[in-house]
């Protein structure tokens, strides 16, 4: 930790381990509110690098306080830190309840870190002097199914009012609730409807929890718009849980519904059905004739397609994506493939070569259809930081701050003033910081700076390796590659041995207590109890030993396994298709969200470090393969 002590050298004799107990004491007042322990300490710390929070600290206590200078000359300071920009946010807030518009208006453009509330409060103080524009701009935040902060509200209320939302914008926002199952907000914009679209008071629970049995009682012979519409959010629930259910209940109630009703309806449940791998979703896409799909729909639709083979129908989901999420790299890649199945050779071409400049999962498949390794060129390093700019780099006190954050273990602290630190340097400052970070072992954050650089690279920083010497033995114990099992882990937890989800997996290879126990019974492991969990040896030990034993029990296939590891070795068999599938497909289209993320990076990782450490040459596309069809035991 030479670097570590270095920092803490640069700072005042006072900042050692009595500044970090001064530190945590300032943080405990500041939680009880205890203003004049606050006090006491802020005389000690005058001269720290934690200066900035103990002041924050004082100042958040004092929002209310009549005398705002010195608040004013806190916010003045250069933002070097966090906590100045939180206290700003916070001020603000304070000042457009209270209505100060005018110090909301002078102090609102220095604002660097937003958040829905503080877009509607300064759109309440451009308001005063600019009704119509503002309440224009209101309109586009409307469409939401999610609720919206009060500062908002007041904002709705003024456009309803004024007509610029319509009772049309707010039909529309009702579905919009409907779909994202906020019940509550539903009722309170139903109220806003005429009555043939009002939605009948007392229905919407049952149709939420119990859909199946809703449907099979409603009469909708003289159904209004309101009514149907609950029917149809039955429809939809009842897709989540089974398309094939929601199929069968549509059987009988279809033709109460009109053209347009119909088409709604079939879009979403093609998206249920292409989410859960049903063959029939492409069938119901088409059954939705011409009507608008959102992202997620297009999305499946293309994924469904993929499935299929049906390229051209992949061509076209994308085709009628937005531009913005056309240029989403997963779209990019499938795009090309399409165009290149399809005999358009010279725009697949351009599309991968494209693509092929970034360093991620599809920029990998990319640079490989064009002939080329993803990983050439990534062994030389092409900036080494010097040790007077890692010195220079180390005797800022942001810097300071956050080494000290990490060795007291307030990673979340740290972690938000490390994004602070990096979030204006330049390629060679990121190395420099990735390298101080790598140093002091915190490898999560000199991953997130090293993945941050644009042209200069150093992939044994963006890749690191650290605990080879421990993981040896369990690697050649269970037989596996040692790429994989590295690629895994960086992915789990960025090598933090004290990481814990919010499921409750922890340590390097983010293992759930309940697997744990399962492999710790399997070893023979009498002596375990879950507080050794994020030990460094029991968790490698534990963990190489459920990798092996779920890539053991899925074909020796390393994406398969993968799957497994994040969401479960069942499902990881239920996501196969009837007949062999390519395994970008397979990836493609596993439908939890995380898990199709994770795989990914978990196999782009493994490529990687396979090259770092010189032991395979087998492409991304060789990795992914061909996945077998389902067995009659899935």
């Amino acid at each position: 930790m030479k670097y570590l002590l270095f920092a803490l050298l640069l700072m005042p004799v006072a900042a050692s381990a009595d500044q970090d107990a001064d530190f945590l004491a300032a943080r405990e007042a500041f939680r009880v509110g205890d203003e004049a322990r606050l006090e006491k300490i802020a005389e000690r710390m005058k001269n720290s690098p934690f200066e900035p929070y103990v002041t924050y600290y004082q100042l958040h206590l004092q929002l209310d306080a009549r005398n705002r200078a010195p608040i004013k000359e806190f916010l003045s300071r250069p933002d070097d830190t966090p906590v100045i920009d939180q206290l700003r946010g916070e001020w603000l807030k304070q000042l457009a309840r209270k209505q100060q518009w005018d110090e909301f208006t002078a102090e609102y453009p220095r604002l660097l870190e937003s958040d829905d509330e503080m877009v509607c409060y300064a759109l309440q103080a451009r308001r005063i002097n600019n009704e119509n524009l503002v309440l224009q701009e209101v309109r586009s935040l409307w469409f939401n199914g999610k609720g919206q902060p009060d500062s908002c509200v007041t904002l709705f209320e003024a456009a309803l009012a004024a007509g610029v939302i319509s009772e049309q914008d707010v039909w529309q926002r009702v579905h919009l609730a409907l779909e994202a199952n906020n019940i509550a907000l539903a009722k309170q914009l139903s109220v806003r409807l005429s009555a043939p679209r009002r939605l009948p008071a007392g229905t919407l629970e049952s149709a939420s929890i119990h859909p199946e049995r809703y449907l099979q009682k409603v009469k909708l012979a003289k159904a209004n718009e309101g009514q149907r519409l609950v029917a149809l959010f039955a429809l939809l629930r009842l897709a989540k849980q089974t398309p094939q259910l929601a199929y069968r209940q549509w059987g009988r109630l279809a033709d109460f519904f009109d053209k347009d009703e119909q088409h709604y309806f079939y879009g979403w449940l093609a998206y249920e059905a292409a989410r859960n791998l049903d063959e029939r979703a492409l069938i119901w896409f088409r059954a939705a004739g011409d009507i608008q799909l959102n992202d997620a729909q297009l999305a499946w639709r293309t994924r469904a397609a993929l499935r299929a083979q049906n390229w051209h129908e992949v061509w076209a989901s994308i085709a009628s994506m937005s531009p913005r999420q056309q240029h989403e790299g997963a779209w990019r890649y499938w795009k090309a493939r399409a165009w290149k199945t399809l005999g358009r050779e010279e725009d697949a071409q351009e599309l991968f070569t494209e693509l092929s400049r970034e360093y991620n999962f599809y920029g990998q498949l990319a640079a490989e259809e064009l002939g080329s390794s993803p990983a050439a060129g990534m062994m030389s390093v092409s900036y080494q930081p010097t040790s007077a700019e890692i010195d220079t780099m180390l005797a800022q006190p942001a810097m300071q701050r956050t080494l000290a954050l990490y060795q007291m273990g307030l990673r979340t602290e740290a972690a938000k003033e490390w994004s602070w630190v990096v979030r204006k340097l330049d390629d060679k400052q990121l190395l420099v910081a990735s390298e101080i970070a790598s140093r002091n072992e915190m490898y999560d954050r000199s991953i997130h700076a090293a993945d941050r650089t644009m042209r200069l690279h150093d992939f044994n920083l963006r890749y690191p390796a650290p605990y080879r010497d421990t993981l040896q033995g369990r690697i050649r114990e269970n037989n596996l590659e040692e790429a994989w099992v590295y690629g895994l882990m960086r992915q789990e937890s960025r090598f933090v041995t004290q990481a814990k989800s919010d499921a409750g997996a922890a340590g390097l290879m983010q293992i759930m207590p309940a697997t744990a126990r399962w492999v710790a019974k399997r070893l023979g492991m009498r002596d375990y109890r879950k507080a050794l969990i994020s030990q460094l040896e029991t968790n490698l030990k534990l963990g190489t030993y459920y990798m092996k034993n779920v890539l053991s029990s899925l074909d020796n296939n390393p994406v398969l396994a993968s799957a497994a590891y994040n969401a479960g070795p069942a499902r990881a068999r239920q996501w196969r298709a009837e007949k062999p599938l390519e395994g970008a497909i397979y990836v493609e289209s596993i439908p939890f969200d995380e898990t199709r993320d994770y795989v990914k990076k978990v196999l782009s990782n493994t490529v990687y470090y396979a090259k770092l450490f010189d032991q395979s040459t087998l492409s991304l596309k060789q990795r992914l393969g061909t996945i077998a069809g389902k067995s009659s035991e899935d």
